[in-house]
């Protein structure tokens, strides 16, 4: 690795994914195609490198949530169809059609905006209709008391002119927990969502692609296939439910010890003075901070992996760099690699000691941290979104 890479950076596990894509697959009926989540730059492992992968390994579908993320991929070639999942402005309509996306649709309304917009434009924009069953969040209410509302707006936006509705999908909001109530919730979702479809059916109105099972359901609730399911996270080999089905992270995230030094019993470290040594230690310092994605919460509370045992974090993260305590590790010196987290080191306790979810710390994995892309153990590809 160039030295000027050799701070931080995390390394994207091609073949991990592909182990993933090929269990996932295997989940579902052969007839259920597999949608890519790649939005938020693939939850941090780099979306052009990611999408390039699925698309070879024979995924049917990309998902993102924003215009902006659309365009990226398909300047970077990308050629597989693609779901906007998100709210876009009914001005970007002709980027929508320009770039090949398919939309979300939420709304009468904003179907008849993205109508209007896509006549102005001269073309048509396909989309997806999204059914609210109970995420309480974006879609036509599909609940008791908006159901016959929802489904007479339906039928008209069904019948705009600029559109070709392709699709329907919804989103489970427990599928994930194994709680009673939980299931039973995901049960009622899916039964809104079916009787939806089938109400709309007897009124004529069809979908050629029908979608709702998320991460959760793919791996609890594999009747839910329909005609495409659609993974997120546990795609990346993330998540509680990943080990369930043996599924491999797909990022590392490593950092470099790039100073040691000696210290007497009773010297506090970092701001704060929050650490304090109680026997003489040796302090290892790294260039890793909150800045890179190494939240500050997790001060004092973490540890670092290396191959002679783990090393924990000593004292408040930095901006920029943290401090480790090496003490009982005296063959780990200066020069050599750590694991913040990543197969030894999982993400998901991570996440838990934060108080937050897996999700958000690969998230957050600045783009200051080069992606290092690995198939076959050989490096193919690398990223540094830093502006040149």
């Amino acid at each position: 690795m160039e030295s000027t890479l050799k701070r931080t950076w995390a390394e994207i596990d091609l073949d991990a994914l592909a182990h993933n894509y090929r269990a996932l697959r295997a989940q579902m009926e052969p007839r259920s195609r597999f949608l890519g989540v790649v939005k938020a730059d693939a939850y941090g492992h780099g979306a052009i490198q990611i999408s390039r992968t699925l698309e070879e390994l024979g995924a049917a579908y990309l998902a993102i949530s924003s215009i902006d993320e659309a365009r990226e991929l398909r300047l970077a070639g990308v050629h597989l169809p693609i779901l906007q999942l998100g709210l876009t402005p009914s001005d970007q309509t002709a980027a929508v059609i320009e770039n090949s996306v398919t939309q979300a649709v939420w709304s009468e309304a904003s179907a008849m905006a993205f109508s209007q917009e896509a006549i102005r434009a001269g073309g048509r924009m396909k989309v997806h209709i999204k059914l609210d069953t109970g995420m309480s969040r974006l879609g036509f209410q599909c609940d008791e008391s908006h159901f016959e509302q929802s489904l007479e707006a339906i039928c008209r936006v069904c019948g705009l002119p600029g559109l070709d509705v392709e699709g329907a999908f919804t989103h489970f909001s427990v599928s994930d927990e194994d709680s009673e109530s939980s299931r039973d919730y995901t049960l009622l979702q899916h039964e809104r969502f079916e009787t939806m479809l089938r109400r709309l059916a007897e009124r004529g109105v069809t979908f050629s692609v029908c979608h709702c099972a998320n991460s959760g359901a793919t791996v609890s609730y594999t009747q839910f296939a329909h005609d495409m399911f659609r993974p997120g996270i546990i795609t990346y080999g993330i998540g509680d439910q990943a080990q369930l089905l043996g599924l491999k992270p797909v990022m590392t995230l490593k950092s470099v010890i790039g100073v040691v030094k000696d210290y007497d019993p009773d010297t506090t470290v970092s701001y704060g003075r929050t650490f304090r040594t109680g026997r003489p230690s040796r302090i290892g310092v790294l260039p890793i901070g909150y800045a890179d994605g190494f939240h500050r919460v997790l001060s004092n509370q973490w540890q670092v992996w290396t191959p002679y045992g783990t090393a924990p974090v000593a004292g408040r993260i930095c901006m920029d760099m943290c401090m480790i305590d090496l003490t009982g590790l005296p063959q780990v010196g200066e020069g050599d690699e750590v694991e913040i987290f990543g197969p030894h080191n999982s993400v998901n306790e991570a996440a838990k000691l934060a108080g937050t979810i897996s999700y958000e710390l690969t998230c957050a994995v600045s783009k200051r941290v080069p992606r290092i892309y690995k198939k076959d153990g050989q490096e193919t590809a690398r990223e540094l979104l830093l502006r040149g």
